[in-house]
């Protein structure tokens, strides 16, 4: 298949696949999570691939959800069903790539944020340049965090560290990631995909079977009671899309200043 948000690479047992929006900070608009959800179909038909690196363009991962994006904007003015619909491409697309039978490292250089990072914890190992970090901006936006996250999160950092990361909506630099479970190493900027690379490399030596069947029996056991304790967050967060503190964070953000919430 061929993708306008993507450039998808293969080479024998390895992919990879990477964000190459029109927009400079590979913002995920709806068109490229469908595409995200396609291109993890496309790969986990694909017996040969066994390993998948998935990365940004321009030296960054991912500036998040493009609130710019006239699809996005239906969120917050279409019909229910219309919104609804709308809603849940973004845990789609993460549940996809949590499911690939192939294992998945991310490099990521830059910025990983809000939605890149949902993105990035639905895969098997993360690999972070020197001076990237991690943001999850959603509550100063009015919204809460969605796309099945949390429990993702809290399997890697545990409770307490989730509610910080996500209600403090602070930068978490690399070398914080890496101490608190979000990132498997820290390399030079600039080098990630070379790391990757040398992860692949070393999974790719071991014999195939046994690599998946673990991969699946670990991911399976961890996630087994995750959808019943989230099947509604798509929901919440579409219903907090109809506050007024969503509307005046958005244009606090747009307008780049600080918002004032009122809880209405």
């Amino acid at each position: 298949m061929t993708y306008r948000d993507l450039i998808v690479e293969k080479n024998g047992p390895l992919a990879k696949v990477i964000l190459n929006p029109p927009e400079s900070l590979n913002t995920l608009s709806l068109r490229l999570l469908r595409e995200l959800k396609e291109v993890a179909w496309e790969i986990q038909k694909d017996s040969e691939i066994r390993v998948v690196i998935l990365t940004g363009a321009r030296e960054v991962f991912s500036a998040g959800l493009n609130l710019k994006d006239p699809e996005i904007e239906k969120i917050m003015t279409g019909g229910l069903a219309e919104r609804r619909e709308r809603v849940i491409l973004g845990p789609e697309a993460c549940q996809a790539w949590e499911d690939l039978r192939p294992v998945t490292i991310v490099a990521i250089e830059g910025f990983c944020i809000g939605g890149g990072v949902s993105l990035v914890i639905s895969c098997d190992f993360r690999i972070m340049g020197k001076s990237a970090y991690m943001r999850i901006p959603e509550i100063e936006l009015g919204l809460n965090y969605s796309w099945g996250s949390i429990p993702r999160l809290l399997h890697l950092i545990g409770p307490a560290k989730t509610k910080e990361m996500i209600l403090l909506t602070e930068k978490v630099a690399a070398e914080k990631c890496l101490r608190w479970g979000l990132a498997e190493e820290v390399v030079p900027d600039g080098t990630t995909l070379e790391a990757a690379g040398a992860m692949a490399e070393k999974i790719l030596k071991k014999p195939p079977l046994p690599v998946e069947m673990t991969k699946r029996a670990v991911t399976n056991i961890s996630t087994a009671l995750d959808r019943t304790g989230i099947y509604m967050d798509g929901d919440q967060f579409l219903l907090t899309t109809y506050s007024e503190d969503q509307a005046e964070g958005k244009s606090a953000f747009l307008e780049k200043r600080s918002p004032r919430f009122k809880g209405s």
